[in-house]
């Protein structure tokens, strides 16, 4: 497809510095633009989503994103919000939601074929409030690891410093959850997503099969009177042990899905990540799902969708 350019007035929303500047390593700016598209790219001055708005009011009739998870999520907000379809580029470091929609990571050039010949399709999107996510709200020793200065540098370490208070019981959220099964009082560990992780196979844990079946992923990590000797191990334990389907509940892990999942407590506000970045919420949080709310357009190949065979047990499933 080279030279190939696209006809419609696309604007690209590049973050330079996901990725460790994966954007510069994979000469991104020079291939959109080879393509026919312009790209805005964030500074101190202008974050992603109003560089996004700025786009559709100057008449942007496609909009890109290339950055990290909260970089798209900011985008694809405003591309929901505007009936604009959205082109993702991998260039962050973690890259779930376009590892999920099946793009190729390793050469996240690849994902700008969609300006060219483009498939539609319609996928959710989680909120939180006013807020969007692509991916998960997370609470717990992750939130926690969010805040510890240096942690996109050495995330290792930052998880050091928070995991021991975790680990010996002496830490836990504040919060309690109402679920299927019963109160959960003050977990370990809340992760909700948009669309369930699948959890029946080791090789494919985490991953999301479907980001279009109009429910959250809700898993809860309960409180241990003796907390494990490796609080980690010990919740992807209790995720392999559970089988995706109406939900279920164990002594250590209760999971299950919903349209909607409301945390209460008596403090005032919780440290939580939205989509790999640390904010604090107000209580309770409330968060929902919006069904097919986000148009976005994938290259016809894309090597990142798992096979059949591995989709093949979901089928039937509720």
């Amino acid at each position: 497809m080279a030279g190939a350019r696209t006809r419609a007035r696309v604007v690209i929303v590049m973050n330079p510095r996901s990725g460790g500047g994966k954007a510069a390593r994979y000469g991104l700016v020079q291939r959109a633009e080879g393509m026919g598209a312009q790209v805005w790219t964030t500074s101190a001055e202008e974050d992603a989503a109003s560089l996004a708005r700025n786009a559709v009011v100057e008449g942007a009739q496609v909009l890109g994103v290339a950055g990290g998870d909260g970089t798209v999520s900011a985008v694809a907000a405003v591309a929901a919000d505007t009936g604009r379809s959205l082109v993702v580029v991998p260039a962050g470091t973690r890259n779930h939601f376009a590892r999920d929609l099946g793009l190729d990571l390793r050469d996240p050039g690849r994902a700008l074929d969609a300006l060219l010949d483009g498939e539609p399709a319609q996928v959710d999107l989680g909120v939180l409030g006013s807020r969007v996510f692509v991916n998960n709200v997370s609470l717990g020793v992750y939130a926690d690891a969010l805040l510890e200065p240096g942690y996109r540098e050495d995330k290792p370490r930052a998880f050091a410093a928070v995991a021991p208070d975790y680990v010996k019981g002496k830490q836990w959220v504040e919060a309690r959850v109402d679920t299927p099964w019963g109160t959960v009082e003050f977990p370990q560990v809340v992760l909700i997503s948009n669309n369930p992780y699948h959890l029946a196979t080791p090789r494919w844990l985490g991953r999301r099969f479907s980001l279009s079946t109009g429910q959250l992923g809700v898993i809860v990590l309960k409180r241990r009177a003796q907390a494990p000797p490796d609080l980690l191990r010990h919740l992807r334990g209790e995720l392999r042990q559970h089988k995706r389907g109406t939900g279920s509940a164990g002594d250590g892990a209760v999971i299950w899905s919903a349209p909607g999942i409301t945390l209460h407590g008596e403090v005032r506000h919780l440290d939580a990540g939205v989509d790999g970045e640390a904010v604090r919420l107000p209580l309770p949080i409330v968060c929902g799902i919006r069904p097919g709310a986000l148009r976005v357009l994938l290259p016809k190949d894309r090597p990142g969708m798992p096979p059949e065979h591995a989709i093949a047990p979901l089928r039937g499933s509720p």
